[in-house]
């Protein structure tokens, strides 16, 4: 049985609809999670960078702009509604040129690209099998690419989030850093 905990941050197998995307999807977010600050160390200008699960592109606009006109960013989403919302968003931004949207289905990213940095930013609750997941991200990652995965506290519980990381070492990964992002556990993991 569940705990009123669960039911009040709605924890479970779900995945997020796009209409909840404004309560994350805002300008005030930017007080507590400034996009360039938290990927300035991490991603450089001319890189591939695959953002997974984006919604409507937070964090994925300025990832265009870190990685300037010679990179790309590749967002991939299992609802196309998330997609098109990104892309109107990055025209609106003139950074279109450099974005490509991906639809995918659970467990397949369906990419034939090597990125040099992959996000997934409070979004691996919502996997439904993790060593799916993780077997897709080392098939898109560069040799030395770096992976921040990241996890809303309250929503995703500590032991929780430490599974996902136990799962990632079973695959492969290692953790290099585990960085101070505001309202979230977080990891950086390389191959």
């Amino acid at each position: 049985m569940s705990s009123i905990l669960d039911k009040l941050f709605v924890r479970g197998k779900h995945v997020c609809p796009s209409w909840l995307c404004f309560t994350f999807d805002n300008p005030l977010r930017k007080i507590f999670q400034d996009p360039h600050q938290i990927f300035s160390p991490y991603i450089r200008p001319g890189y591939t960078v695959v953002d997974i699960g984006p919604g409507k592109g937070y964090f994925t606009i300025p990832m265009c702009k870190l990685v300037g006109k010679e990179g790309r960013v590749i967002a991939v989403d299992i609802q196309e509604r998330m997609l098109r919302a990104l892309q109107r968003r990055a025209s609106e931004a003139g950074l279109a040129a450099n974005l490509t949207t991906n639809l995918s289905i659970p467990n397949d990213f369906c990419l034939d690209v090597k990125a040099d940095f992959v996000l997934a930013f409070w979004m691996v609750h919502e996997v439904p099998e993790l060593m799916g997941f993780f077997a897709n991200a080392k098939e898109i990652m560069k040799p030395k690419a770096l992976f921040l995965i990241a996890e809303p506290l309250f929503h995703v519980t500590k032991r929780r989030f430490n599974y996902t990381l136990r799962t990632a070492q079973e695959m492969g990964f290692k953790i290099i850093n585990r960085p101070e992002i505001p309202f979230s556990y977080a990891a950086i993991l390389t191959l």
